[in-house]
């Protein structure tokens, strides 16, 4: 009668439950979508960093140097955070299939729970007792028979049970694998986030020597953001003081007095590009690792979305979409902490919901050059593309 004893099993299912975890999406199919695209964001993080350290070991300069070394590392965060992400998809899916297997089990246990409580009591009542009852002794031997043939039939019937029993072990298995990932991941994250903090610090003293000019091109910024009316005014006056710094810096340089003045002319430059001919900055990739929650277009309040919004991580590792320089860091009113780094061609790249900014107006960035974090809690990062001043689906220029 022991073979029946299965309460054990279920009350170590019931303990395990206890442990269990709110699902961080609304479906199965939400969470392999989740988990497909962490495991994407991880390999293409990996592959970046990867591509970084090599240019940073070739490197001629100190400076390009420490710049390769520190979008590297902000790669290898962004690798660890979809890392982190994935091992939290997969935990999730393997707790939804456990709650499953869980009500399952709940539905058909309750008769295998009755039949083993009947022949546990029934093996426990003394043969002796049945004598003083008159056909007790033929009831006895007629019901032992029928167990006989019966316990083959319950253990058949029972299979599928034990099966469900055997594949909620397992699980609880890969719930613990997925968990040691989940510690090592969140460890590896740490160590790169020291290290990255590290390498900023060293690249802002190395940088204060160069500061008086980006100070004053900073106080500028800072002057424009006040007297924009709304953001599309600021970038709108970012953009043509880049494009002036442009055609400053395409102007001929000055010519020497020729030794016969009636060989002085004109100088005959080659007509410069027009934004129009540039092609969008490359490779571009989003700014940090999270969902999709508003695309390029979708009806909003005021109007059409003109960029991405993303949901990352809390104090995820935002960085730059592409190289460029930082045209506007700082708080601005509505959007928190906000980065406009201009492109070449006439293309602007806009990062706004950030909690930390780690760069300055001024300052050259490489793609992938950390420039810096989302909030706490439940953070969202939207990036805008602008061609000209027009916005333009990143979707389209990521490589």
């Amino acid at each position: 009668m022991r073979k029946f004893a299965l309460l054990p099993l279920f009350a170590l299912l019931a303990a395990s439950a206890a442990a269990q975890r709110a699902p961080l999406y609304d479906s199965a199919e939400e969470t392999r979508a989740a988990l497909r695209e962490a495991l994407s964001e991880r390999r293409a993080a990996e592959a970046r960093s990867a591509r970084l350290e090599r240019q940073a070991v070739a490197a001629r300069s100190a400076a390009e140097k420490t710049a390769h070394e520190a979008a590297a590392l902000a790669a290898r965060v962004q690798q660890a955070e979809a890392g982190i992400a994935a091992a939290e998809a997969r935990i999730d899916l393997v707790d939804r299939e456990r709650a499953r297997l869980r009500e399952q089990l709940g539905q058909e246990q309750r008769p295998v729970v009755q039949l083993t409580a009947a022949l546990q009591q029934f093996s426990r009542r003394p043969v002796s007792l049945s004598v003083l009852r008159p056909g007790s002794v033929r009831e006895v031997v007629y019901l032992r028979a029928m167990l006989d043939t019966a316990v083959p039939q319950v253990r058949a019937r029972t299979a599928a049970l034990r099966g469900r029993i055997a594949r909620s072990r397992r699980l609880r298995e890969e719930a613990e694998q997925a968990a040691g990932v989940l510690r090592a991941e969140e460890k590896s994250l740490d160590e790169r986030r020291t290290q990255l903090a590290a390498l900023e610090t060293r690249q802002r003293i190395a940088s204060r020597e160069a500061g008086g000019t980006a100070a004053r091109e900073a106080e500028r910024a800072l002057a424009l953001s006040e007297q924009a009316r709304d953001l599309d005014t600021l970038v709108d006056r970012l953009d043509r003081d880049a494009d002036l710094r442009s055609r400053l810096a395409a102007l001929p340089g000055p010519l020497l007095r020729p030794e016969r003045p009636e060989d002085a002319k004109l100088s005959e430059s080659a007509p410069r590009p027009t934004a129009s001919d540039e092609a969008a900055p490359a490779p571009y990739q989003l700014p940090v690792s999270g969902r999709t929650i508003v695309g390029f277009g979708a009806p909003e309040e005021g109007g059409m979305s003109t960029g991405l919004t993303l949901a990352p991580r809390a104090g995820a590792q935002v960085v730059a979409p592409a190289a460029g320089r930082v045209a506007f860091a700082g708080p601005y009113r509505g959007y928190g902490q906000i980065v406009i780094i201009e492109h070449a061609g006439g293309w602007t790249s806009l990062v706004t919901g950030l909690d930390r900014t780690d760069v300055s107006v001024g300052q050259e960035l490489l793609g992938g050059s950390p420039i810096g974090v989302a909030g706490p809690g439940r953070p969202t990062i939207t990036l805008e593309l602008r061609r000209s001043g027009e916005p333009v689906n990143p979707l389209l220029h990521i490589r």
